[in-house]
């Protein structure tokens, strides 16, 4: 039988990425003597390229299959031409040496096991210019180092891409290059730490448990010394970060909580050192090396679940993608880098590829993964029209877009800057945790002085390890961290969902609201309002009286001028244009002015009903009606869900409208909603908001619009929805990511556990504290105990904030808080 036959059985699979392989498919590839079927040309092309490349041995020892290779990625060194601009190397391609060479790091995505690595390492290792290689399993990322004389990056990408594995440059931003930093120096010394702990207790153990005379006095002054030995490096390496800290604090005239750990680490060494050349007193080696080991263990828990949790660098880098494919003006598509985009740019997006900026759809309709700006995993279809945020993700069709903000115009840059802005500044609880930490030390050490007075004169035998005990079980490390987790779990948990911390407080007002207002339009409604009916007065023409409405609202961003964006003639113009807040629009048209909007606020001198129930504006000429124009607006599909869920736990809910009554009416009772306003100026929402809260209340206020802003700035807690203009998202304490209203709920009950989490951290803390210092005082709790129960503190004050990372919402038929705590 041929091996064009052999392979006909239905039931083999592709021997280089496990498909199945077609009836009398005719591709095969022979190794050890044996032919073995491929599925596709493309699983010949590369089983060939690896056996002919003296790589054979991939597949004798490979673990897993690799993921099926793309026909269309083939080596075409054009398709990566881009990461060959100078401009864009400078961002991640770095000297190595002074022979010329250059270096990168490359993210690749499908690497599954230590075959893949083997493959990379040698396929690059086997082109001419490539100095060296080696790929990191952990983070699926690979080095390497080539001369550029010789050798293009696009060269180096494609013949990854040929074997399988897509890969583009890797380049972190400057904190998170610290914050790698910090983590593998803190790793070290976290080593040599545990190292130096084992082998002093080694030799600790056979003096606490040996009876007089059992050991001799050359032992013992051998077992010391060998402790002093392996202290050392502990004390002047891993407690570095102790007394540099102490001194900083010093200078800055604070007392933190690595003062009393720097004095309790360098007393027992140095205590213990003299002990030691002298030849006698006590040592502490085992306590010294016991306490740095679990402190600096209980920071490297609680530093990950900071990093895993809350807000690292790289967030814009990682966020857009680095290339992307402008529209010359001849129709030619070219591909240059991401940061060059300009507002006005035309840019192809094909499908699986990112959205390199912030647009506006001009051809093409796909669905778009935006899971990572709003937390909505399920993709959402993009029309013509429609915008686009940079960082998405296209999936099935390919779209022209016009960009309008690129860069750190992008709305992912403004994100990244409103984090940053919350993470700069402490809530108030945070901040009273602080001032009780330092007040908490200066006590603190006080007290130790007096302890260590009165031990001289007890036991002077007695009286240093009593100091060290007392210094350390008291250590208000729980303390100093039962709100900065707490907190950046809270943050993290709400980003997740599609919401966006952009004030320090407020979680902690989100947590206490006691009334939560809503706007109505681009709010509990979905903001695109459509024009559905209209009636003219005084012998116009329909399509006049539309014409003139579309100019006067020509060059608003309300919703309500997309609804005649239709109608806009491009040869008639406005003068003399005012928007009027919560009233309407007016200007000059041929000489007369027009108004649009409220019925008393275009014609005062008449009184005018509108023609029937929903939302009317009236256009007037000069005072005189002209037409009648019928507005509806679509319900956010999950409004009537959220204000449902809000009276469950107790919170009273409200809407205040500009709109008419029967248009605001309508909607409350719709949605069951009791306390409402229509009619009401952005003053007289502000006027409200305030007699609530003179009554006792604290309120959040919801909403989108440039009219909201000095309301957004009046509340308690203010929430700006996802399709809000730049100045109220920059006003307001938080911004909803996410088109859905239940992420409102959401962050009130994340609040709220987040608070109670930090309450319970700060008395588990304080009354740890006070239980343990009468303890140590008196003598009974040796320094090693105190290592243990100072660090499992604080690590009991971590575990409980990582509890929010499980966080689930469930419904609840019945008022008062149901968010609950549970297992992922």
């Amino acid at each position: 039988m041929s091996p064009a036959t052999s392979q006909a059985e239905p039931s083999q699979s592709c021997y280089h990425c496990g498909s199945p392989v077609p009836t009398l498919a005719p591709w095969s590839i022979s190794l050890d003597e044996a032919t073995h079927p491929l599925c596709c040309p493309g699983c010949e092309a590369v089983a060939h390229a690896i056996v002919d490349g003296g790589l054979a041995s991939y597949y004798r020892f490979r673990t897993e299959l690799p993921e099926r290779p793309d026909e269309r990625q083939a080596v075409k060194t054009e398709t990566w031409a881009v990461f060959d601009d100078p401009g864009l190397q400078r961002q991640f391609v770095h000297a190595e040496g002074d022979a010329g060479l250059v270096h990168a790091t490359l993210a690749v995505d499908g690497i599954t096991c230590a075959a893949c690595a083997w493959l990379i390492e040698h396929r690059l290792n086997a082109l001419e210019g490539v100095t060296s290689s080696a790929v990191n399993l952990s983070h699926h990322r690979v080095r390497v180092a080539w001369d550029p004389a010789r050798l293009k990056l696009s060269r180096l990408l494609a013949e990854m891409a040929a074997i399988g594995y897509s890969a583009q440059p890797y380049e972190p931003d400057a904190a998170q290059q610290r914050l790698q930093f910090e983590e593998r120096m803190n790793i070290r010394r976290l080593i040599v730490a545990a190292v130096g702990m084992a082998q002093v207790m080694m030799f600790s153990i056979p003096i606490y448990v040996a009876g007089p005379g059992e050991i001799s006095e050359d032992f013992f002054a051998l077992f010391h010394w060998l402790s002093f030995a392996l202290a050392t490096p502990v004390v002047f390496f891993s407690a570095v970060p102790f007394f540099r800290n102490a001194v900083r604090d010093l200078r800055a005239r604070v007392l933190g909580m690595d003062v009393p750990v720097s004095i309790a680490i360098a007393g027992a060494y140095l205590a213990s050192g003299y002990a030691v050349l002298s030849g006698s007193g006590e040592v502490y080696f085992d306590s010294v090396t016991m306490f740095t080991f679990f402190l600096l263990f209980g920071r490297y828990v609680e530093a990950r679940a900071r990093r895993r949790s809350g807000h690292t660098g790289n967030a814009l880098t990682g966020a857009l993608p680095l290339s992307a494919t402008r529209l010359e003006e001849n129709g030619e598509e070219r591909i240059l880098p991401a940061s060059e985009l300009a507002a006005g740019d035309r840019v192809v997006i094909k499908p699986g590829h990112g959205v390199p900026a912030d647009g506006v759809i001009e051809e093409g309709e796909s669905s778009l993964d935006e899971s990572m700006l709003t937390g909505e995993y399920l993709p959402v279809t993009r029309r013509v029209g429609d915008h686009v945020t940079g960082g998405s993700q296209n999936i099935e069709s390919p779209l022209v877009v016009r960009v309008t903000h690129a860069g750190k115009a992008a709305r992912v840059a403004s994100i990244v800057d409103l984090t940053d802005r919350a993470f700069a500044s402490r809530p108030r609880l945070a901040q009273m945790a602080a001032r009780m930490s330092h007040l908490f030390v200066l006590r603190l050490l006080l007290v130790t002085v007096c302890v260590t007075t009165a031990w001289w004169f007890i036991d002077p035998s007695r009286m240093l390890w009593v100091m060290l005990s007392v210094l350390v079980v008291t250590c208000p490390c729980a303390l100093a961290l039962a709100t900065p987790t707490a907190l950046t779990a809270g943050h993290g948990q709400l980003r997740r969902r599609g919401v966006l911390i952009t004030r320090a407080d407020a979680i902690e007002s989100l947590s206490q609201v006691d009334r939560v207002i809503f706007d109505k339009t681009g709010t509990l409604t979905g903001g695109e309002i459509h024009l559905t009916d209209t009636r003219p007065l005084g012998g116009l023409s329909t399509e006049r009286v539309r014409v003139i409405g579309a100019t006067l609202e020509a060059h608003s961003e309300h919703p309500i001028a997309r609804a005649f964006r239709p109608w806009r003639d491009a040869m008639l113009e406005a003068s003399d244009r005012t928007s009027h807040t919560g009233r309407g629009v007016e200007g000059v048209i041929d000489g007369k002015r027009w108004r649009l909007g409220r019925p008393d606020f275009v014609a005062p001198g008449h009184a005018l009903a509108a023609p029937g129930d929903g939302q009317w504006l009236l256009l007037g000429e000069e005072g005189e009606p002209r037409a009648w124009f019928a507005l509806r607006d679509r319900l956010r599909d999950d409004a009537a869900e959220t204000v449902a869920a809000l009276k469950a736990r107790g919170i009273q809910v409200e809407l205040l409208s500009g709109d008419t009554v029967d248009a605001a009416g309508s909607l409350a009772e719709q949605l069951g909603i009791d306390t409402w306003h229509a009619a009401v100026s952005p003053e007289g929402k502000l006027e409200r908001i305030r007699e609530r809260q003179a009554a006792g209340e604290k309120v959040a206020m919801i909403g989108d619009g440039i009219n909201d802003v000095p309301v957004l700035a009046g509340a308690d807690v203010s929430i700006a929805m996802n399709g809000a203009t730049d100045l109220a998202r920059t006003s307001a304490d938080a911004v909803l990511l996410s088109p859905r209203l239940m992420r409102i709920v959401e962050a009130i009950e994340i609040a709220r556990a987040t608070r109670r989490i930090m309450r319970q951290n700060m008395i588990w803390s304080v009354c740890y504290n006070l239980s343990a210092l009468p303890l140590a005082a008196i003598g009974i709790v040796p320094p090693w105990v105190a290592a243990l129960g100072m660090s499992g503190s604080s690590l009991v004050v971590v575990g409980n904030a990582l509890r929010l990372n499980r966080f689930r919402l469930r419904p609840s038929p019945t008022p008062g808080p149901d968010a609950q705590l549970v297992n992922a």
